[in-house]
């Protein structure tokens, strides 16, 4: 029974000693979020710098052609960083040369990406393709989709929804598209007109909310301030 119980001693010992060992840093790549090395030539300290690490992948992928990106968004199994930014170049180098004749199959494996993903970072990338893609048919839910980012917890989340956001408006004085800008934020801040009432400086969400608000009433006129909650247009 002592050999046993000497046994069972010595097993616990070595088991809280092994537990105890620190995880190896990896030495070829970053580890992302779901436990993968996610790239080669990214430095450990980017782990979580999802900025980083995005537009690494954008640099990496700057050169490859229209069909390989595609293929990449299509990928069940590639990860979010990678895929938003295959979207991205996607979008930035062949979204506005997509012929008529190949637009419904690209919009089919952008749309089968949405409905797959939980990544906000691809999320925001291809609400702002599609809207490059077809402004006329995927403005309007595409742009809300986006504002509604400007409140993600998420600090790079909003900063690429927001510059999305600008890209959008950025030549547009179309009163439709104002008018839907417009009235989406109106009802998120009068949801929150409460805890508005005691900001006097803006926070960084804030800021781009108002600075597309602006956007909206200049092509709107000032007469829409009056649909405005008096929190908001104190701070204008």
């Amino acid at each position: 029974m002592k050999i046993v119980k000497y046994l069972v001693i010595f097993c616990l010992c070595l088991g809280s000693s092994s537990w105890s060992l620190a995880a190896p840093r990896p030495t070829g790549g970053s580890l992302s979020t779901n436990g993968e090395v996610e790239g080669q030539d990214l430095s450990y300290e980017a782990v979580f710098d999802d900025r980083a690490l995005i537009n690494g992948y954008t640099d990496k992928f700057a050169d490859e052609t229209k069909d390989v990106l595609l293929a990449v968004i299509a990928d069940d199994s590639v990860g979010p960083y990678k895929c938003a930014a295959a979207v991205r170049v996607f979008k930035e180098k062949y979204g506005s040369e997509i012929l008529s004749t190949e637009k419904s199959a690209v919009l089919r494996v952008l749309l089968r990406r949405l409905n797959r993903t939980d990544s906000p970072f691809v999320q925001v990338e291809i609400f702002h393709t599609l809207t490059v893609l077809d402004r006329y048919q995927y403005f309007a839910s595409m742009i809300i989709a986006l504002i509604q980012k400007l409140d993600h917890y998420n600090a790079v989340v909003r900063e690429m929804a927001y510059d999305n956001i600008q890209d959008i408006i950025k030549d547009d004085d179309r009163p439709r598209d104002a008018r839907i800008v417009f009235n989406t934020l109106r009802k998120i801040f009068f949801l929150s007109r409460n805890r508005l009432n005691n900001v006097n400086i803006p926070d960084e969400k804030l800021k781009q909310k108002l600075s597309v608000l602006r956007w909206a009433v200049k092509i709107l006129g000032t007469q829409e301030l009056r649909r405005l909650p008096s929190e908001v247009i104190r701070l204008l």
